[in-house]
């Protein structure tokens, strides 16, 4: 769901685009059947799932068992268990939406997960900390049963040095959309020019495109939902660059984290055939190798924490009200800003961060040539 702007070699976040989704996008959390097996593969469709033990997403197993210092995890992961997992879900889609694209997001899974819908293979993930997703509408059947299945394999340990957790960790998504539609992440929003006086807003969005005449209006909001401005272009390829000049901006600081909604509508003749949000702030910085930082002009101190996925005690499930918290209590301390040690954190995270006025350093790993760690 995130898209970052490499603007210094810090990958210092300041909140560009803050989080984006399509209306259609729903919660796919609810009613998994789960199970720990390491010998047996549960892809298929017509596997007698009944008795295993149904859980809500998101998951970490390896909190929900012993400590123990045999565990091949080690105390870099706890102490505690890993293995291997399955998590099922059955699910009927209605034939009135045969004509949709039926799409399912992933915000993270720790690791090496493979999804299968109906018994068929839909990709591999082996990275556990990054979003991804799959088109399931090729292997559907509508208005019978559907499986989805997701083996996780978290059998290899050590594997980190910290604590990771196990399992479907983060928020599970299902979107539909018409087959003309705005990409997943499909906008990307910059300010090429900003001062006091104006904003020039630059949006980029992708598409799903079948040439088919179509229209895209994007429409910023401010705060209270107020239209600021607007553009409409002709869609004539699957990218469509949209230039707009905002007045008198709104600028987000870490006191006042003021964000922008734009609303992107894919129109084909008198229909809207997809609806888009991203949420975004508006700001500007320096760096000055003997007066240090500056935002929106004015000279800041960043006060930073180096901060892990897991939620302590809790387990690594994602739970946005103690991520909240979290930063709730540093923002107490009078912290400012946040390092993602050492990955890329959940998207629930990075909305809050700007939202409540943190930098963030959104970090992808911290080694890769060589490692601390075997």
């Amino acid at each position: 769901m995130r898209r970052i702007a490499i603007e210094t070699a810090l990958l210092i976040w300041l909140s560009i685009t803050v989080y984006a989704q399509h209306k259609s996008r729903v919660s796919f959390n609810t009613n998994w059947k789960f199970l720990l097996d390491s010998v047996q593969s549960y892809s298929a469709g017509d596997v007698n799932d009944q008795s295993w033990p149904t859980i809500n997403l998101p998951h970490d197993w390896s909190i929900e068992g012993a400590f123990d210092k045999n565990n091949p995890a080690g105390v870099g992961g706890g102490a505690l268990p890993a293995g291997i997992g399955w998590y099922r879900k059955t699910f009927i889609l209605p034939s009135s939406q045969k004509d949709k694209t039926i799409f399912i997001e992933f915000d993270g899974v720790y690791r090496n997960s493979e999804v299968f819908i109906n018994g068929h293979s839909l990709g591999k993930r082996p990275y556990g900390f990054i979003s991804f997703g799959y088109d399931l509408t090729p292997f559907l059947n509508w208005s019978e049963k559907n499986v989805i299945a997701v083996k996780v394999d978290n059998s290899r340990q050590p594997n980190s040095r910290w604590y990771s957790g196990s399992g479907i960790y983060r928020n599970v998504w299902l979107s539909t959309f018409y087959k003309e539609h705005i990409d997943q992440w499909g906008t990307f929003i910059s300010t090429t020019s900003v001062n006091r006086n104006e904003a020039r807003v630059n949006i980029v969005t992708k598409l799903s495109f079948d040439n088919k005449p179509l229209l895209l209006t994007t429409t910023i909001l401010n705060e209270q939902g107020v239209k600021v401005v607007s553009s409409t272009s002709k869609v004539n390829a699957s990218e469509v660059e949209q230039r707009l000049v905002l007045k008198t901006p709104k600028l987000w600081s870490v006191d006042h984290p003021y964000l922008y909604k734009a609303v992107s509508q894919l129109q084909s003749g008198n229909k809207i055939v997809d609806s888009y949000e991203t949420f975004f702030g508006i700001r500007y910085f320096d760096f000055d190798i003997n007066k240090g930082f500056f935002l929106n002009g004015a000279p800041l101190k960043i006060l930073g924490v180096c901060n892990h996925h897991d939620l302590g005690a809790l387990g690594a499930a994602i739970n946005k009200r103690a991520l909240e918290r979290q930063l709730e209590i540093l923002k107490a301390m009078g912290c400012n800003g946040i390092r993602t040690s050492h990955n890329p954190p959940a998207p629930e995270l990075l909305d809050l961060a700007d939202k409540m006025g943190f930098i963030v350093m959104d970090e992808a790993f911290d080694m890769w040539a060589k490692s601390k760690a075997k």
